[in-house]
């Protein structure tokens, strides 16, 4: 099978699991998980009609936009630790994984600098797993409200990582939560703030998390296969 035979593939499921739902498969975008793949995977699939690109680490990202020549949309999906920040702000036109204060202040100052208004999404760690970044669910709101009051940084949803092993159906429990989450921040009208998104679901557990909202879902190996 291609990997335009893949992305097919993927998009029909998306599309089936987003009519379950009463959505329309528009409104969920795709961002293909291109770490560890090559140049050559990377423009293969935006050839084949990708057009969001999900990194995991800053320098790797940076390393490929040099060689990639197709337009595309690149987000930071990884965990990011401060001394990348300048970097992250230049490079990724939506950071997924903003977990701390302090995080969003140094991107807030980064981006001042720039002259620019970075991108954010609030990480929350609905597992509970001590493995996994992300704010309490209890404490994302209070972070969320502080957050807004930093002029550089715009908050535009919410994202997550279901629990290790969990796929499928099971996973569906982080998505729920995470949901609920996004329906008091909105209610709460922070100034500044939007709920656009949730980023959440990946190749194991995508179409549960479209069934649950989700409008960003993080794919890679049923898009590019297993890694050798």
């Amino acid at each position: 099978m291609t990997l335009a035979d893949r992305l097919k593939s993927v998009r029909d499921r998306m599309a089936r699991a987003a009519e379950q739902a009463g959505r329309r498969a528009e409104e969920v975008t795709l961002v293909a998980v291109s770490k560890t793949r090559t140049v050559a995977e990377i423009q293969e699939a935006l050839r084949a009609g990708l057009q969001v690109l999900g990194e995991n680490r800053v320098q790797e990202a940076e390393e490929k936009q040099g060689s990639v020549s197709l337009p595309a949309h690149w987000h930071l999906i990884g965990h990011l630790q401060t001394n990348k920040v300048k970097k992250a702000v230049e490079i990724f036109d939506l950071i997924h994984s903003v977990d701390s204060l302090p995080l969003a202040q140094e991107i807030d100052r980064r981006a001042e600098r720039m002259g620019k208004v970075a991108d954010a999404l609030v990480q929350v760690n609905t597992s509970g797993e001590e493995s996994k970044s992300g704010v309490e669910p209890e404490e994302a709101l209070d972070l969320i409200g502080a957050v807004s009051g930093l002029k550089s940084v715009r908050v535009r949803g919410l994202m997550t990582i279901g629990a290790l092993g969990a796929e499928g159906d099971r996973a569906r429990p982080f998505f729920v939560v995470l949901r609920g989450i996004r329906d008091r921040v909105a209610a709460a009208r922070i100034a500044g703030v939007s709920m656009e998104h949730l980023s959440m679901g990946m190749t194991g557990d995508f179409e549960a998390a479209i069934e649950e909202g989700a409008t960003l879902v993080r794919v890679g190996t049923a898009i590019f296969g297993v890694r050798p």
